[in-house]
């Protein structure tokens, strides 16, 4: 008797540990789709962590401006990206997306970046740009450069 409960104890354990790690996966899952729909060669932003809520845009192209009438992201879609994809190809070796916290040409106000090895940054809350601010809420432009470019990275 003292077996069977020991041993029921153990899966009831077990079934916990496996829960836990399930629901951080099918978390992730939205996101794992999200990639793979996304054209090669485009990177994307979605508004709510986990590839969740609008599509704020996506483009194979760099945007200097997330809030202006110009390029892939427009009006309100600055400072709103809380998850983002790379899908960037291997037949150039522009394969990193490196996001500002500022706008223009001068690609100021810090930075941080994803690369295409990684996919996608499911939750920016614990992300920073170079300036130390978090990411989450604060993308304002993109454009893709070489991996060399770049010294803070999402995880």
């Amino acid at each position: 008797m003292r077996k069977t409960i020991a041993a029921l104890a153990a899966l009831g354990a077990a079934s916990l540990g496996v829960l836990v790690p399930a629901g951080t996966a099918q978390a992730s899952t939205a996101c794992d789709n999200a990639w793979r729909a996304l054209p090669a060669g485009y990177m994307a932003a979605y508004e709510n962590a986990n590839c969740g809520g609008d599509l704020l845009g996506r483009t194979p192209g760099e945007d200097s401006n997330w809030g202006n009438s110009q390029g892939a992201f427009q009006g309100s879609d600055t400072n709103r990206a809380s998850s983002v994809l790379n899908a960037g190809t291997t037949d150039t070796a522009w394969t990193v997306v490196q996001f500002f916290n500022g706008t223009g040409t001068g690609w100021t106000g810090g930075y941080s970046c994803l690369k295409r090895s990684e996919f996608y940054a499911d939750n920016l809350t614990d992300d920073y740009f170079t300036s130390g601010h978090v990411v989450n809420d604060n993308i304002s432009s993109h454009r893709w450069v070489r991996t060399g470019d770049c010294s803070r990275f999402m995880t």
